[in-house]
């Protein structure tokens, strides 16, 4: 009996704690981890998302960039972090992919975080160093297959999604070429304005700029529409390639245990997010999109990534990527 009553004790004393953490959240800064380098495509969601955020929470949202392992060291340390609500995770599509990639994850990807919901969509456009002779897909497509040991092909590194796009289209053209991995788009990206490789295939939050400033060369997006910011770029399925359409989704997590008022309360803050006026106009001028309001919820974004495990597990394994 005597047991019994301690334990009703220790039990009621503990929901008496997280009621009160919940209540007083966040009363310190938040940190949002970003797995890959700054200046890439998710790094440039994460630094419009961030504000937002703050806005909702009252409290300031650092974003910090832990990279390298095509994401998972960030993942990771998300993973491993305090359960307190001051340690998120904003992932793109790779974490559908990473268990495909690699024999060991130090992470379960479905079981290792609390879902907050899903952020925003992003289509990719394939690019290349402006003195790149093809000025069309039909062009490109044809150069590549004659000059196949000549050129080379940037991405972020394994897992990347400028690598999962670039994989695709080799695969949709039936052509190998020498793949540079590098550590984050924003090396990938700088390499390819200096001419040190030749073609990638990257985020819009992270070309269109470079677009429509002519620093790169252009021959579509991955989209089922052309985009609002780059509305004159035909689709790659417009351009010959036909039904290829990649999109980068982008979701944001929390450790598991994580005090579910705590939860709810970044759901919250994401959802206003989402529908911010400010924040939609923001995404659309760097050719992204924020999600519905349905999608910002766990339920929506644990379907989508449980999905998308599934999916890439047979694409990557198809392609006959090496396993790391």
């Amino acid at each position: 009996m005597l047991l019994r009553k301690v334990a009703q004790l220790c039990i009621a004393s503990l929901l008496a704690c997280t009621a009160v953490v919940a209540q007083d959240y966040p009363t310190k800064p938040i940190v949002v981890t970003v797995p890959f380098a700054a200046g890439g495509p998710t790094d440039a969601l994460a630094r419009q998302l961030g504000p937002v955020l703050s806005a909702n929470l009252k409290q300031q949202v650092i974003i910090e960039n832990t990279l390298g392992a095509g994401g998972t060291i960030g993942v990771n340390k998300v993973a491993k972090s305090r359960n307190d609500g001051y340690q998120l995770l904003l992932m793109h599509i790779g974490m559908s992919t990473s268990p495909s990639l690699y024999k060991e994850l130090p992470y379960n990807t479905m079981n290792d975080f609390e879902f907050i919901g899903q952020v925003a969509d992003v289509p990719m456009t394939l690019i290349a160093k402006t003195a790149l002779p093809p000025d069309n897909l039909k062009d490109l497509v044809t150069y590549i297959k004659a000059n196949k040991d000549k050129i080379n092909l940037g991405n972020a590194g394994i897992g990347a999604a400028s690598h999962l796009c670039g994989l695709l289209f080799l695969s949709a053209i039936q052509t190998n070429v020498t793949s540079v991995p590098y550590n984050g788009t924003g090396p990938a990206m700088n390499a390819l304005m200096g001419g040190q490789i030749d073609l990638m295939c990257d985020q819009t939050t992270n070309t269109t700029q470079h677009i429509l400033a002519g620093k790169v060369k252009v021959y579509g997006v991955t989209s089922k529409s052309r985009v609002t910011a780059l509305r004159y770029v035909p689709t790659l399925n417009e351009a010959g390639l036909k039904n290829f359409e990649i999109a980068v989704w982008h979701g944001l997590y929390v450790p598991k245990g994580t005090p579910k008022p705590v939860v709810d309360r970044l759901i919250a803050a994401l959802q206003a997010a989402v529908q911010d006026p400010k924040f939609k106009s923001q995404l659309e001028s760097m050719g992204a999109a924020a999600v519905p309001v349905s999608k910002a919820n766990p339920e929506s974004l644990r379907t989508h990534l449980a999905s998308e495990i599934e999916k890439w597990g047979k694409i990557i394994k198809a392609a006959g990527v090496p396993i790391n």
